[in-house]
C-alpha cells in the first residue's frame, strides 16, 4: 500500500463559506513579478539600432557645395528638392537617414541651415545628398 493511497482519488474540496475565485484574479497570482521597474524599456532602448554618420569625402562636399548654392540663386522660385541626411539620435549614439522632398522655402547660409516649406530645418553638416 502506498502511501497517499487512501485520499489520492477523493473529489476536489469546495468550500462552503468561500466562493471560487475568478479566473482573472487566479492568473494574477501568477503573473511575473518585475522587481526592476523600466528594465524592459532600457533593455528595448538598448537593442534599437542606429545608423554611423557618414562623413563625406571632398569631392562630395564640393558637390553638394555647388548644389547650395544654385538653390541659393533660384530661392525666389521655391524650387522642389529631395535631401537625404543625417538625423542624431536624441537618446544615444549615432542617428538615421530620412529623405525628404518638397519646396525649398529658405537658405540660411549664415546659419547653415535649409528651410523646407513646412518648416522643417535641415543644417548643411547633416545632409549627404540633394536631388
Amino acid at each position: 500500500m502506498e502511501e497517499y493511497d487512501d485520499i489520492i482519488n477523493l473529489p476536489r474540496h469546495v468550500s462552503k463559506n468561500h466562493p471560487p475565485m475568478p479566473m482573472i484574479n487566479r492568473a494574477a497570482q501568477f503573473a511575473p513579478f518585475s522587481a526592476l521597474t523600466g528594465y524592459d524599456a532600457v533593455i528595448n532602448e538598448t537593442g534599437r539600432l542606429t545608423d554611423g554618420f557618414i562623413e563625406l569625402d571632398e569631392n562630395k562636399k564640393e558637390q553638394l557645395n555647388r548644389r547650395i548654392a544654385e538653390l541659393m540663386e533660384t530661392i525666389d522660385e521655391q524650387p522642389s528638392v529631395t535631401i537625404t541626411f543625417f538625423k542624431p539620435d536624441e537618446r544615444k549614439a549615432g542617428g538615421s537617414y530620412f529623405t525628404v522632398s518638397g519646396q525649398l522655402k529658405k537658405v540660411d547660409e549664415f546659419n547653415q541651415i535649409l528651410v523646407m516649406e513646412d518648416d522643417m530645418v535641415i543644417s548643411f553638416k547633416c545632409i549627404f545628398d540633394i536631388q
